[in-house]
């Protein structure tokens, strides 16, 4: 057992100047992008303890700018030791006020900035995911809504929700997603969800002016998608 004053190993000293090295990591959680309580109080050097010493003193100030959200789980990677340990992913604001309760100090202001340009590239990436995803999945929709209705003429007793239910979750399955995972999406993964989108889009038209019916229709799609899902997690190496 390693000794509680023990200077840490070169191995663990490295792993530590490797993180001072990287960019304020944002996580995003239900959605909304949050920062590790733990990543602060790496970047104000001070021990994580200090900041939820404050997160605990003031909770309700924290409170009021959205729920404040804490996980129990391992220290980041390259964090000395490994015992779980009760953290919190605050949203922007919370961050924002976290410092306003810290000494301006050099390394105060340089984790502000840091803040300011990880959320700013994180509303960056969100307004061209709503530029380019949003269109395709409404686009997409469209085309559903019309199977939807051909099969109501067939005779299907199925509610809308049920078609468009399952292109999402057709969409979701050729890509390796699970439910609620959208959201979190790295670059390639939208990509690759979007143009999947699009190809099943794209079958379900040619289905419809063919005058297929909604389960051709549908099948048609799946094989489609599968296709060329395969074919992108190929030519990519598999999607990370």
């Amino acid at each position: 057992m390693k000794k509680k004053n023990a200077r840490p190993s070169k191995a663990e000293s490295s792993a530590v100047e490797q993180r001072k090295l990287t960019a304020l990591t944002l996580h995003q959680s239900r959605g909304e992008s949050r920062v590790d309580s733990r990543d602060l109080a790496f970047h104000l050097d001070i021990q994580h303890e200090s900041v939820a010493r404050k997160l605990t003193d003031y909770e309700d100030d924290f409170s009021t700018l959205g729920v404040l959200r804490f996980e129990i789980g391992k220290p980041p990677l390259g964090a000395l030791g490994g015992r779980p340990e009760r953290y919190w992913l605050l949203n922007e604001d919370q961050c924002y006020l976290l410092l306003t309760y810290s000494r301006n100090t050099d390394r105060v202001r340089a984790l502000k900035l840091r803040l300011v340009i990880a959320f700013r590239d994180a509303r960056s990436r969100q307004a061209l995911h709503d530029g380019v995803y949003l269109p395709s999945y409404h686009a997409l929709h469209n085309e559903v809504a019309e199977m939807a209705r051909r099969a109501h003429e067939a005779g299907s007793v199925a509610g809308d929700e049920v078609f468009h239910c399952n292109v999402n979750k057709l969409a979701n399955k050729v890509c390796g997603l699970r439910a609620g995972e959208r959201p979190a999406l790295n670059s390639t993964q939208r990509a690759i969800l979007t143009a999947t989108q699009e190809v099943i889009r794209a079958s379900l038209r040619r289905s419809m002016a063919a005058g297929d019916d909604h389960r051709s229709a549908y099948r048609a799609a799946k094989l489609a998608a599968e296709e060329y899902a395969a074919v992108a997690r190929h030519l990519l190496g598999g999607v990370q």
